[in-house]
């Protein structure tokens, strides 16, 4: 059964085009890229401009002209009217800059290892004949939703089938605009926030974990719940654990604890704030000289936070191992200098382009979530 319109392929040949960094930019230190980005930020000026993903690492952000959330980071670009856009993030981060950029805007993702496991956990072909699956055991009207942390098909995929997109910070409000015109909800790719969104709801009891590929969880079963949840998860926040908490404040009794809603529902429930990076960041700012708050969320942020208020203790929530995220990390500063030397030389390098009947209909999920 085909249930998509549109054309794809999984994320590892979409972007199997994507360049690797030459080895002569493989061994500058960190005094020969600064002045190497300087010239080229100089000779480029207004035609580029840098997006700075709160979980890059500091030579990323220190760069940046926006640093913050994907979302908001890709509105900044569209408003910025800049020929050239590079994305320091991942790749449905870049996708989704290109599909609100306008049509003259280039969108260039320095590094073709920055891809989001979580993303991959649900990629538009494979949720596609699961749905499939899923619809023909039930006579419900079932809404997806799909988390902005997913490749730009699968939200076309969900804007195709009446669905929508959210965000952390908007999640709840997206479940209701989902019941007001269907029976159930189908919420990817993060089961975790989608846990936790129920819980927000009153619905804790109304949900079922659904792994299409696994014989034991049929979708039949699954179809009963009000609220079906992808198995996807974020591998930062799902290693975070109760007893990371316990250990913080028995470390420090007077600290407090942020955490991500992408974290498993036991420690959202240990926690004293939840909240999007962004919660995050305005927790930290506004905390009183001598808080300590212990951070749940990628090391690099939890980092960021402790240079920009240095009166406030800032602590990781878990060891700088558990905290770090593999595909942010593919954003080394080598790759920012290469792609920006390169746009002065006229030559356009990792260019994210999302097809344009893709990119119309996840315009339309996402129109959608801006309307709630």
């Amino acid at each position: 059964m085909e249930t998509a319109a549109f054309e794809t392929d999984l994320s590892l040949f979409k972007y199997d085009n994507l360049e690797q960094l030459p080895p002569a930019y493989r061994d500058l230190t960190e005094e020969e890229r600064t002045e190497r980005i300087e010239v080229a930020l100089d000779e480029l000026g207004d035609d580029v401009v840098i997006l700075g993903h709160n979980y890059q690492r500091r030579e990323i952000v220190e760069h940046a002209d926006f640093v913050g959330d994907s979302y908001q980071l890709s509105t900044e670009a569209a408003e910025a009217d800049a020929d050239y856009v590079i994305f320091g993030g991942v790749t449905f981060m870049a996708e989704s800059a290109d599909i609100i950029t306008d049509d003259d805007q280039t969108v260039i993702l320095p590094s073709m290892e920055a891809s989001c496991p979580m993303a991959g956990m649900a990629e538009a072909l494979q949720v596609d004949a699961a749905w499939a699956e899923l619809t023909s055991v039930t006579d419900d009207d079932i809404v997806p939703i799909t988390y902005m942390n997913s490749y730009a098909d699968l939200k076309a995929f969900c804007a195709e089938q009446g669905g929508l997109v959210c965000t952390s910070s908007n999640a709840a409000d997206a479940f209701e605009w989902a019941f007001e015109r269907g029976d159930k909800v189908l919420f990817l790719p993060d089961k975790h926030l989608g846990e936790n969104t129920a819980f927000q709801l009153g619905m804790e009891d109304s949900t079922a974990e659904w792994d299409p590929w696994d014989p034991e969880s049929d979708a039949e079963s699954a179809a009963e719940a009000d609220i079906i949840l992808w198995e996807g998860y974020c591998q930062v926040h799902e290693r975070f654990r109760v007893e990371h908490i316990e250990q913080v404040r028995a470390d420090h009794p007077d600290a407090n604890v942020v955490v991500h809603p992408e974290c498993r529902r036991e420690v959202v429930e240990a926690a004293d704030v939840v909240g999007s990076t962004s919660t995050i960041c305005e927790t930290a700012a506004n905390a009183d000289p001598g808080e300590t708050w212990a951070i749940g969320t990628e090391i690099h942020l939890t980092n960021h936070l402790s240079r920009w208020h240095p009166e406030v203790t800032v602590l990781p929530l878990c060891g700088d191992a558990c905290m770090d995220c593999n595909a942010m990390r593919q954003i080394d500063p080598n790759y920012l200098v290469w792609v920006l030397q390169e746009l002065v030389a006229g030559r356009e390098r990792n260019v994210i382009e999302v097809p344009p009947e893709e990119k119309e209909l996840a315009q339309v999920a996402l129109d959608r979530m801006l309307e709630i």
